[in-house]
């Protein structure tokens, strides 16, 4: 029998409330699908000083539905990006429970991540990277070295609790944060955009807007014309290289060609954050193209959200969550949030692990992978259902929700 939509959100809720259980239960410490380069078995074995064997390894570990970390003396740990996730939905739960203790937790997380910026010998300015060596095709990243997507998430966790608490040392940090990602600005004739990484040269689009729409609020709070101006060249830049149909690559190089449903996700609400930052509609065009493309592209009519554009599998509940922040946030239609209310549904029924409660990493026709990610898996599905339920909490009223 299906039920009500009061008793949809109410099961939402307390799904939230088992996830967030379980993640302070440790700590807000877990594994990571990148974190095997922190094994000290690894280390011990030498094979952390050979960049292909560094990427295999990498890879071995991200791919095994089997979780060999314990045994490869790999630690659980706090990742920067999954804590602002965290602080993300504690904000966003905080908007619809007026329950102090979301908000008190947000902060002790925000004063948590001021204390775990990058070395500010090596990075003047307020940065965040993960807490493993990363290794891939495009990147070879040390332990500590700072990132724009990791730091873009810091300071949007810092800048929504500024707007929370009032708290002047979360904003401080978040426009400071923003300065670091100005020096990872590439200029190349008329054109620039932010580079993923400092030092490297490969041009990703999730992370050059990214940079742009975080830079773009950080200018706007200031009023700092420059800076404005080199986010919208940024942002045109990615603008340019979206497909006709309104896709986007991932990146530049020859490796880079996919289109997924995640990182698309990414772009179109950056672009969004930033048009809303610099109050212009400059990129609506894109945007609309884009939204386009992404609803037909990446969901079944089943509310099973397709990773790739040409293929459904894997089903990722990263994916999903940022299908329902993408819907909600950037489309904002009342077909859009139809949509995300399938997709809430769906998830819970395919990727929702009751016994466990928690989420699935990754799903496929004919099995899964269930290794519990921090980061990656559960850290998005409290952000993505803590969104959910606060924006679908305002048009509880509407008729769209009576069906």
């Amino acid at each position: 029998m299906e039920i009500s939509y009061e008793e949809e959100l109410n099961q939402v809720g307390a799904i939230c409330e088992t996830l967030l259980h379980a993640i302070k239960s440790d700590d807000y410490c877990g594994y990571d699908p990148y974190d095997a380069l922190n094994s000290r078995l690894f280390e011990k074995l030498g094979g952390n000083h050979i960049r292909g064997v560094r990427i295999a390894w990498q890879q071995l570990h991200r791919r095994s539905p089997i979780n060999f970390r314990a045994l490869c003396r790999i630690e659980k740990a706090r990742n920067p990006k999954g804590i602002a996730l965290m602080i993300l939905g504690l904000i966003e739960r905080f908007a619809y429970t007026r329950n102090s203790n979301d908000l008190d937790e947000a902060i002790r997380l925000g004063d948590w991540l001021l204390s775990r910026r990058a070395d500010r010998q090596a990075w003047p300015n307020s940065a965040w990277g993960y807490h493993f060596h990363w290794a891939a095709r495009a990147f070879d990243v040390p332990l500590g070295k700072p990132n724009a997507i990791t730091t873009c998430y810091v300071a949007r966790a810092l800048f929504a609790l500024w707007q929370a608490t009032g708290e002047r040392r979360f904003v401080d940090s978040a426009v400071d944060a923003g300065r670091f990602l100005q020096t990872l600005c590439t200029i190349q004739g008329d054109t620039a955009f932010y580079r993923y990484v400092p030092g490297e040269s490969a041009m990703v689009h999730n992370a050059n807007l990214w940079s742009a729409a975080v830079v773009a609020l950080m200018a706007a709070h200031e009023g700092d014309s420059a800076a404005r101006e080199q986010a919208l060249l940024a942002a045109r830049y990615s603008a340019r290289a979206q497909g006709a149909d309104g896709a986007w690559r991932y990146g530049e190089r020859g490796h880079h060609g996919f289109v997924d449903g995640f990182h698309t996700g990414y772009n179109l609400e950056a672009l969004s954050i930033l048009q809303e930052a610099l109050a212009t509609r400059e990129f609506e065009q894109v945007v609309e193209r884009g939204m386009q493309f992404y609803r037909q592209a990446f969901f079944e009519e089943s509310g099973d959200v397709k990773y790739y554009a040409n293929r459904t599998y894997p089903l990722d509940t990263h994916s999903v969550a940022q299908a329902v922040i993408t819907l909600l946030r950037v489309g904002g239609t009342d077909e859009d949030f139809k949509l995300a209310r399938r997709v809430i549904r769906r998830s819970i029924e395919r990727l929702y692990l009751r016994s466990k409660g928690r989420f699935v990493y990754r799903r496929w026709r004919n099995f899964s992978n269930n290794v519990n990610y921090m980061r990656w898996t559960q850290a998005w599905a409290f952000y993505a259902l803590s969104f959910y339920s606060a924006k679908a909490r305002l048009r509880a009223g509407d008729a769209l929700w009576k069906e």
